[in-house]
Order: structure tokens, then sequence, then C-alpha cells
């Protein structure tokens, strides 16, 4: 048996052993990686640690420790109570609020992950306040940043136009970011309707926050209403980030100031709350304005505030999402291992040498979805797209259709746990089950890994656009 169909059926088993024995697959993977790597490709400490996702432990660690921060100061509450009154107390609108800012930002030129990274903590602390499906959010947020993601001026539309002009490959700017945007725009609509879009619609505009709480209710109860009149029985932690339980879908929470004695709670500006918006403003600033990184600005920004703050921001360290940290990175160190050992390569060439251009088109893309549901996305198109120039020069396959199947398989499936879109998605969700929420990115990501490349390469390959 060869060393790469080993490494391939290891992380089938640890798979498995994580589903079936309730064992962090990340603390798993790393296991694996140390196996694999030591006894099947003979690589040292160092080689197995050169795929240890360091910017992405930052990043993980710094976003959410920040938001955490504005989640226990009030931040995120009063950020709540902006959005709806944005929409005039339409909470439907609001996940396709944030799909259209998240698109908007990749559009312009910010990385993937960075937008969601912004986006997501906001968008998932919105859910939880109107009892919104955190699957919908949370998806909704990455297919807005792929939507986006191959606009010309984009860092994914400029590498892979950039690919495609360096193999001489013919090319249209235009018709990849369509065909990235249809592709999300179409996705993001059926999981709209699926996950209680309809039941958002139907439940038509809520009172905002300041108005649902009123100026002379007792100070603290954590009073909730529901647009039925059916309330829910809230409880206040003493951080600001009580929340409350209701019900059904249509709840809205109200969780009062600490210590304010009633009054408008989540939508008052204090100083902490004005400092963590003038933090999550800069965040932006230095990651699109600046190429900043992500991870180690928001950790800048978050010790700045616990400095000023530290009554607010004392439990904060213990919110970080270590157990998501544990399980992406220990996955993608193993993932790391794979490509040191020539997997991928191998596993690429082998599809590419099928003397069927059709039958290898399709497997290409779903050799894309599938690496890239653990993976770089960049980094799969940028292996892939040169594979794929054989059969392409042959011209029985258009380059314009096939380029575009490719990205839009590769960058589609973010939204796996796996990956960075959804491990920040994963990380950001407040009080959820992450188990159970875990469970329900991984079973999505596997539905798109299943369906979305053979759509694609239906519509746009076997017309041969190109």
């Amino acid at each position: 048996m060869s060393p790469e169909l080993i490494s391939i059926l290891v992380l089938v088993v640890v798979f498995v052993i994580a589903t079936t024995r309730s064992v962090n697959m990340g603390a798993l993977a790393f296991a694996a990686a140390f196996g694999v790597g030591t006894l099947v490709a003979d690589l040292d400490a160092d080689g197995i640690f050169a795929g240890f996702p360091g910017d992405l432990f930052v990043v993980l660690v710094g976003v959410t420790y920040l938001f955490a921060i504005a989640r226990a100061n009030g931040t995120t509450d009063w950020l709540v109570h902006a959005s709806v009154r944005l929409v005039r107390g339409r909470v439907a609108l609001i996940p396709w609020v944030m799909f259209a800012l998240t698109g908007a930002l990749t559009a312009i030129g910010a990385v993937s992950p960075a937008a969601v990274a912004i986006v997501a903590p906001i968008a998932l602390s919105f859910a939880t306040r109107y009892g919104i499906s955190p699957l919908l959010m949370g998806t909704m947020v990455v297919h807005g940043a792929q939507a986006g993601g191959f606009s010309p001026i984009s860092i994914y539309g400029s590498i892979v136009n950039g690919i495609v002009e360096r193999e001489k490959l013919p090319g249209s700017e235009v018709g990849l970011f369509f065909a990235s945007l249809v592709a999300n725009l179409l996705i993001a609509a059926v999981l709209f309707a699926v996950l209680g879009g309809r039941k958002l619609w139907a439940q038509g505009a809520v009172p905002d926050g300041g108005d649902a709480d009123g100026t002379g209710g007792g100070g603290g109860r954590g009073d909730a209403k529901t647009t039925e009149g059916t309330a829910g029985t809230g409880s206040d932690s003493g951080t600001g980030t009580g929340t409350a339980s209701s019900p059904g879908p249509t709840a809205v929470a109200v969780r009062p100031e600490p210590g304010a004695g009633g009054g408008l709670g989540g939508t008052v500006l204090n100083p902490a709350r004005i400092a963590t918006l003038v933090a999550l403003v800069a965040l932006v600033v230095a990651v699109l304005g600046f190429d900043l990184d992500a991870g180690l600005t928001a950790v800048t920004l978050a010790v700045v505030l616990s400095t000023a703050w530290p009554d607010d921001s004392r439990r904060a360290v213990g919110e970080i999402a270590w157990s998501t940290v544990l399980l992406i990175c220990g996955v993608l160190t193993y993932v790391g291992v794979l490509e040191e050992m020539g997997t991928i390569t191998w596993a690429g060439e082998g599809v590419g040498g099928i003397g069927v251009p059709l039958l290898a088109a399709v497997l290409l893309c779903y050799i894309g979805a599938i690496v890239s549901a653990f993976a770089s996305s960049v980094g799969i198109m940028g292996a892939l797209i040169p594979l794929a120039v054989p059969f392409l020069a042959q011209g029985e396959i258009g380059a314009v259709g096939m380029v575009a199947a490719l990205a839009v398989s590769a960058t589609v499936v973010d939204v796996s746990p796996f990956s960075t879109n959804g491990a920040l998605v994963l990380a950001a969700a407040p009080d959820v089950d992450r188990d159970r929420f875990f469970r329900q990115l991984m079973v999505y990501g596997g539905i798109v890994v299943a369906v979305v490349p053979a759509l694609v390469w239906l519509v746009l390959v076997v017309p041969g656009f190109g």
C-alpha cells in the first residue's frame, strides 16, 4: 500500500473515531500527524509542525477574544439594536444584510476570512438574540463572502486571473465573478427558505431594542417580549451577556445594562462601548486599508480594552473558543503532513491522467471541493488549474467554464468547519451547543461537497464555455 493511500485511510479513521467516540477531532488529528509523519512520511517534528496554521490560530484567538469583550460590555447588544432599526424591525432582512456586507467587503479587496472574522460575530450575536438559526446566519455570512470573492479587484479574483494568464489560458474576469456570485446567491436563497427564512418573513416587524424594553422597566430583570405576546424567561449574568429563553424563533430579548436599575440597557452608549466600537472600526481599517494581520490586530485591540476596563474583560479569555482552536489547528496540521508527503499532488495527478476530459473535469472539481474543505482554497486552485491545462489544451473542454467551475467548487465549501471561514463562524457563535453546531456545519459542508461540484460542472463545463 502506498504511503499516500495510507495517509488518506488514516484521515478516514480520524473522522470515524471522532464521530463515534466524541473525541476532539483536532487532538486525534495531531496524534495522526505525529504517527503518519514519523512512521510513513519520515518527517521530523519540524516537518510535522510546518503544517501548523499559526496565522489561523492567532486569528481564531484574537477575534474571539475581542468579541468576547464586546459581548461582555454590551457592545454587540447595541449593534443588534442598531441593525434592527436599520431594517425597520424586519428581522428577516438581517441575514441578507450580512450576506451583502461580507460580499461587498470581499468584492473591494478584503480577504475572505478577514471579512468573515469582522461580520460573523455580530451576525451570530444577532441570531442568538432573535432566535434565528445560527446555521442560517453563519452560512449566509460565508456565502456572502464568496459571492463577492471573485470580483476583478478582489484577492481571489486577482489570483485566479493571474494563474490563468500565466498558463496562457483564455479567461473572463467578469464571467468568473458572476459564476461565483450567482452560485452563492442561489445557495443562500435555498438556505433562507429551508432554515426558517419564511417564518421570519411571516413574523413581520418587531420592536427595536429601545422601544421594546421601555424606560421605566424594573432594573436588571432581563425581561423578554415576543411578537406573539408570549413571555420568555431572561437571565442576566451580571456582565451584559445574559440570554433569554423563549418558546420559538420570534423571541425578542432585551437585556438591561447591569446595575443601571432599568432604562435603555443595551441601547445606551457608555465609554466602554464607544471604545469597543472604535476598536472594531480600527480592526476593519487595519485589515482592509493597511493589510495588517486580522488576528494580531484583534489581540492588540483586545489587550487595550482589557487594560482600560478590566472588569468587563476579566472572563473574556475563558470565552475564547479553545476547543474550536484545537480542532481546526489539529486537522490542518494533518493536512499539512499530507501536502508535505505529496498526497494532494498524487491524487490530482491521478485524476489528470484520465483520458476522458469531461470525467477528469468533474473529478478535479470534486478534488478541489474535498481538499479545500480542509485546506487553503487559493492553494488548491493554484494547484488544480495547472493540472487541468493538458486536457484544456486539447480543446474539448472550455477553459473559461472549467476555471470558473474549479473556482466555485474550491471556495463554496468554505462553510466547512475545518476551513478558515467555517472555523470563524463556529468560534463566533455565542450561547450555542458547539458540538451540535459543529456537526451541523460538517453535515452541511458535506452536502455542499457532494452536490455543488456536479452542478457547476453540468452548468459551466459541459456546455463548453470559453
